[in-house]
Formats: structure tokens, sequence, C-alpha cells
């Protein structure tokens, strides 16, 4: 957690007691100079920091080669938060006074606030050389400032041995406490780090930044419930977008997805604007199957953030799950240009271009990908489909085989080889890839449909009606391996059999043409519908349900017709037939 400055962080020189000092007799614009000095120590000690600025800018604007006026207005922006221009401020009076105490102290508080913790090291160190030749001591909240630049930079020790001596000056507070268990995870001491927060709890139990740090370290020493500490810093500081960010993040990346989108959705509400909450939130909705929000939120964060790759490879895999693949590719190429050794941006652009029929820039991509991982079995399988699609089975036939190799427990590998090789008519090694696969995963219809065409082509006709048999099982609605176990039965003599095989098919196909004809009929009654034809859109829904009563579409379409001629009654029928159908498991149309 960065500390905001306090009043008392901010060093005013002596000279600001009295006004300015004249080594001359003064002139009307130093006069005037030193009125609006004057004027603005007055505001600025009733705390009126707009006019103490207003009075500090004229004199840096009347006399800019006094270096009081620099210090004091540069002081005042930095209490204002302003911290661009109080820092110009302050190195100004600095180029004019070195030896300026104050200055140089307010500039180095400002350069740890900015993050410039090496300069602010630098000032610090001068600042604490010089109090300690006066036999003083910096104060204890500018003690804590230079710790945390100190750790900063690597001086992780030293910060400690700071950030002790700013406890001695102020006693033991949870604050302290927290902040010294900060520098202690920073140098991986998980034991001092958690008995800090723990002390910094047992004296102040609600305080959010320390339950927010023991979750980290419980999570590093692999004990405990992070979880929980995460989720008690979330409730006791729900309006604090600097603890439910780091918190929404730890929760998603332990696996603690729907705990983190309302964290995370909280931190986005309370800043709009930050590109980072917006960005955790996206990869939560992500892998939450939330996809339409999540590439909304990833827009916005390549919109603010152009350069950033991961960001625009995820945009790009949204847009490709949402079959928006042709907006996907410029995202996922200017991924690559922006990192050429994006692993992912290759293997995720080669699937875009898959997606619109761009084969042979697929397998460009994901050529590209096994040259940087010439090890990887979903590479060389990914290429080896691309070339299938191409029809090259010489070349698709060696990827898979490295597929396989690489990764031995894989059935989609042998799968796609079994296919291959039958085509090329290698059926004995057909069979056996078929067999590998089907042993590695045994739900697969058209495994079991192939392999049963393939152990007839080889003449092992029982093996061909067993796995025939599982494939119908499989696929009860597809013709195919009915009427492929109708030719083996043959072979085999059971013609009776056979003859029932070889009915079951027809009906099967006809009840397939059926299907289509109604599917037909009821998109030519929604177009008629549509240019509010109703009742030429009623005879195609009644003509779509003659070719199959089962098409619980045609009954949903033909209820939204009915109630437009006014007849509620029998639309309620109708989708109470849609209802039933869907209940029976037939056509997944809804009923609204």
């Amino acid at each position: 957690m960065r500390r905001r400055l306090s009043k008392c962080c901010i060093v005013f020189c002596s000279l600001i007691a009295s006004g300015l000092l004249f080594s001359q007799e003064p002139s009307g614009t130093l006069r005037q100079a030193d009125g609006d000095f004057r004027a603005g120590v007055d505001a600025l000690n009733r705390n009126d920091l707009k006019t103490a600025q207003e009075k500090f800018e004229s004199v840096v604007r009347l006399e800019p080669g006094i270096e009081q006026g620099h210090g004091a207005l540069g002081a005042v922006l930095v209490r204002e938060g302003q911290w661009a221009a109080g820092i110009r401020e302050l190195e100004k009076a600095l180029a004019i006074t070195p030896a300026d105490d104050a200055a140089q102290l307010n500039l180095a508080l400002a350069y740890a606030e900015t993050g410039a913790h090496a300069r602010a090291v630098t000032l610090f160190a001068r600042a604490e050389a010089e109090a300690r030749a006066r036999s003083s001591q910096l104060p204890a909240q500018t003690l804590v400032l230079y710790a945390q630049s100190l750790a900063a930079t690597g001086h992780i020790d030293t910060a400690i041995a700071h950030m002790k001596e700013a406890a001695a000056q102020t006693g033991e507070t949870a604050q302290m406490h927290d902040d010294l268990g900060s520098l202690y995870a920073q140098r991986r001491d998980w034991p001092h780090a958690e008995e800090e927060f723990g002390q910094a709890l047992r004296m102040e139990p609600s305080l959010a930044p320390a339950h927010l740090h023991l979750g980290f370290v419980l999570q590093a020493e692999q004990k405990g419930d992070p979880v929980a500490e995460w989720t008690v810093a979330c409730t006791l500081a729900p309006n604090e977008a600097q603890i439910l960010l780091p918190a929404g993040k730890a929760l998603a990346d332990a696996g603690q997805d729907e705990k983190a989108a309302p964290v995370l959705e909280r931190a986005v509400r309370l800043e709009p604007g930050s590109s980072a909450a917006a960005y955790a939130l996206a990869l939560v909705y992500q892998r939450t199957d939330r996809v339409v929000e999540a590439t909304e939120l990833l827009k916005k964060v390549v919109q603010a953030e152009p350069r950033n790759a991961d960001a625009l490879i995820n945009l790009g895999l949204g847009l490709s799950q949402l079959h928006r693949a042709q907006e996907a590719l410029p995202y996922l190429q200017r991924a690559i240009a922006l990192d050429p050794t994006s692993l992912t941006a290759h293997q995720d652009l080669a699937a875009a271009y898959l997606q619109v029929d761009q084969v042979a820039n697929a397998v460009m991509e994901l050529r590209a990908a096994l040259k940087l991982a010439p090890d990887s079995p979903k590479v060389h399988y990914d290429l080896g489909v691309a070339y299938k699609l191409q029809d090259d089975a010489a070349e698709a036939i060696p990827q898979l085989e490295a597929a396989e190799k690489l990764d031995p427990s894989g059935y989609e590998a042998p799968y796609v080889l079994g296919l291959l090789y039958n085509q090329v008519a290698r059926y004995d090694e057909s069979a056996q890839q078929l067999e590998n696969s089907l042993r590695l995963h045994s739900r697969n219809g058209d495994g079991w449909s192939t392999l049963g065409n393939v152990y007839l082509k080889l003449n092992k006709l029982p093996e061909a009606a067993s796995a025939l048999r599982k494939a119908i099982q499989q696929l009860p609605a597809q013709s195919d391996p009915h009427l492929l176990l109708a030719n083996v039965l043959i072979q085999q003599g059971h013609t009776a059999e056979a003859a029932q095989e070889r009915k079951t098919a027809a009906d099967l196909m006809r009840a397939h043409m059926n299907l289509q004809r109604a599917q037909v009929a009821t998109n030519s009654g929604k177009s008629l519908l549509g240019e509010g034809k109703v009742d030429d859109a009623i005879v195609e829904f009644r003509n779509a349900l003659g070719f199959d009563a089962k098409y619980a579409e045609a009954h949903l379409e033909l209820a939204k017709a009915l109630d437009r001629q006014g007849k509620t009654k029998e639309a309620e029928a109708e989708r109470a037939q849609a209802r039933a159908l869907e209940a029976e498991g037939g056509d997944p149309a809804s009923a609204p």
C-alpha cells in the first residue's frame, strides 16, 4: 500500500516564518513578491492550499531567481498531489541553492511517491547525513518513505533498519508492523513477515492491508487459509480498489474465480479507468465462459494499452470463441508483431485462420510455432490436422506421428492418423491407430464406425460387427453404421439381421430427410412472417410439422404466427408441444 504524504511530511525552511530575506534595498517588484510570499505563508497556516499556491506562483513569476519561492511553491504542489509540477519547482529551488535542506527533503519525498526511488534514495541519504551532523534524525514518516525507496532499489536490510528506527520514534503501531512485514516479505523472509503481520492484526484486527499481506505470506508458505485472509481484507475495505484489485487477482490465481469475480467487478466500478482491474476481470470472465463480457473489457484494455501483447492475444481468442475470427485476426497479428516469440499468439492466429477457411495461412503460423516449440505435441497435432484439411496426407502423417510419440496418452493424434491411414489404404496401421485411440477414449461413435469399416476391409468380420454395434449404440440416429453392419452380416450369412439393419438405416435416412425438409419449410415460414405474410407463414410451419411433427422449432414459430392472428389458445398449445418435445430429449429448441 502506498502512503500519501501527510502535512507533517512536508518541510518548510525557517525563512517562511518572516518572509523573504533581502541583501539590499528591495525594488517594487521584490516588495510585491515579499508581500505575496507572506500572504502565501498565512494561507498555508490556515490550510488554504489554493490561495497559498496562487501567492507562491506570483512570487516565482515576479522574482524567478529567488529560491524560497520555488521551494515553497514546490512544497505546496506536492502537498496537493501535483507531483510533476511540484518536482519541477523543487528542482529549480535546488538549482539555485543546492544546500536548501527543506527543498532537498521535499524533493526526496516527492521522488519516493512518484516511483523515482533511486533519485529519492540519494536525497534521503544526504538529508540523513546532514541530520546526524546536527545530532538529529529524520522524522518517522520520512524514514518510512526512505525505507520503501531503499526496498524498491534492492537495499532490503537497510530498509528494515530504517523502518525499525521509525517504529522506535513513534512506538509500536499496527501500521508499522504491517510496513515492516512487507519488507520482510520482499526479502522472502516468510516467518518474520508472518510474525509482523500477525502482530499488526493483534493490535488492529480490522487493518485490511495486513489481512491482504498475510494471505500472500500464507500462500508462499503453503499453510493456513490465504483465501480467508483475502476475503476478510475485501470485507473490511469494500471501497478500496488498492485492496480489492490485488485480492481479486490473488483469488483468481488460486483458482477461486467465482469469489474473484464480484471483488474485481467492484474494483472496476471504483476505478473505471484502471486497465489492470479490467484485464484481471476479463481473464476471470474468459475462464468462466462469460466470453461476451470478457471481450468487451479486453477491447477497453487494448485501447488503453495498444502494446499489451497478452491482452491482444486474449482479445483475439475471445473473438474466435464468439465465432468472430475475422475480427480476431488483426489483434492476433498485432500481438505477433509485438512479440514474435509468443507461441500462444501463433497458435491462436492459426485457429482463427482455420475458422475463416484460410488453411494455408494457418499452416504458416503453425510452422512458425513449431520452430518455437519443436517438442510440443499440440503444435505437431494442430499442424497435422491443418495439412489434413489441405488433403496433404504426406505432410500430415509425420506431424501426427510426432505428436503421438511426444504424448502417448493423447487419443486425438492416433484417431486422426487412423483416418489418414484408412484414406491412403494402409488398413492394418489404420486399425491399430484407431484401436489405440478408442482404448484411451471410448466415447467416439465415429471412431467405432470407422474402425468397423476398416475391419470390414481387412475381412475381420466379428471385429467389424462388434465395433459397428458400439458405433450404433453411441450414434443411434445415424444410418451409416447400420448399413455397414448390414454388409458385415450378409458376409457372415445372417441375412435376416442384415435386412433389419437395412430397414433401420432406411427409416433413419427418411427421418433425416424429413427433418431437413422441416428445417427448410420453417426457415421459409420465418422469412414470410418477417415480411408480415402471416397466413402464408402458417402454411409453411404446418408443412414443416407435416414433414416432422417432432421438430420443436416449427411448433414455436407456428405459436408466434398464431399469436399474430390473436389465436392465443392455439399458440399456447403449440408452445406446450415444444416444451414436451424438449422434455423428451427431442429438438433442443426452447419454449419461452
